[in-house]
C-alpha cells in the first residue's frame, strides 16, 4: 500500500508494529498506531482502519483473527496481555500525509521532535499540505508569535484531531461516504466512529 506511516512507534512498539503491519495490510487494512499500556495489567492496543478511513467492529474482530496466530508465534511480549483491536475514533492521530490532507481544514494539536517557531506543541488548522510537510494555522497565537508555521513531517512527535461539533458532522459524513462506495448498510452509523474494538486476553 501507498501513504506509508510518517509517524511511527519506537523500541517495543515499532518491533510490533514491523512484525504485525504486513499481515494487517494483506487482511485490506492499514495500521494507524501500536501502544503497549498499562491498562488492565498491561494492554497491546493495534488500531486499524480501512483504506477509506473506516473501521466497523466485525472489521476489528477480523483483524484480530488475522493478527493473533502471528503473536502467538512470535511472542513479541514478555507478560500476560490483553489485545485490543480499535478504531482510530473521531479524534484520530494522524500519521500519514493522507491524513493531514484528508482533514485538513479541523481544529488539530500536535508535538514536535524538535523547536519550531520557539515551541514543540502546537494547536491549529491546516492551511496546506505539500509531500514534505503542512502549513498550520496557528489557534490562539499569542501577539508577537506567528499566526501561520511550517511543520515539517519529520519533525513530528504525534498529531491528532481535536473533537469539535465540525469533525463529528465531518466524520458521519465521511463514514456514510464509506459506506455507500462498498455497499455496506447506512442504518447504523456505530462502531467506527467512536473507537470500537475487539479485546480479547492473551
Amino acid at each position: 500500500m501507498t501513504d506509508k506511516r510518517i509517524i511511527i512507534e519506537q523500541g517495543l512498539e515499532a518491533r510490533i508494529a514491523t512484525l504485525l503491519e504486513p499481515v494487517i495490510e494483506q487482511l485490506g487494512f492499514r495500521l494507524v498506531r501500536v501502544r503497549v499500556s498499562a491498562l488492565n495489567g498491561t494492554t497491546l492496543q493495534i488500531m486499524a482502519e480501512r483504506p477509506d478511513g473506516s473501521m466497523s467492529v466485525e472489521d476489528c474482530e477480523a483483524v484480530s483473527r488475522g493478527i493473533s496466530p502471528v503473536l502467538d508465534v512470535e511472542d513479541p511480549m514478555d507478560r500476560a496481555y490483553h489485545l485490543e483491536i480499535s478504531s482510530p475514533g473521531i479524534d484520530r492521530p494522524l500519521v500519514r500525509a493522507g491524513d493531514f490532507r484528508a482533514w485538513a481544514g479541523q481544529l488539530m494539536k500536535l508535538e514536535t521532535t524538535r523547536l519550531l517557531a520557539g515551541r514543540k506543541r502546537f494547536r491549529g488548522r491546516i492551511l496546506e499540505v505539500s509531500d514534505t510537510g503542512f502549513r498550520l494555522e496557528r489557534d490562539g497565537a499569542a501577539a508577537g508569535e506567528e499566526p501561520v508555521v511550517e511543520i515539517p513531517f519529520d519533525a513530528l512527535a504525534e498529531a491528532r484531531l481535536i473533537l469539535t461539533d465540525e469533525l463529528i458532522a465531518a466524520s458521519l459524513k465521511a463514514d456514510k461516504a464509506a459506506r455507500k462506495a462498498r455497499g455496506a448498510p447506512l442504518d447504523d452509523e456505530d462502531d467506527a466512529l467512536d473507537g470500537a474494538g475487539a479485546p480479547a486476553a492473551h
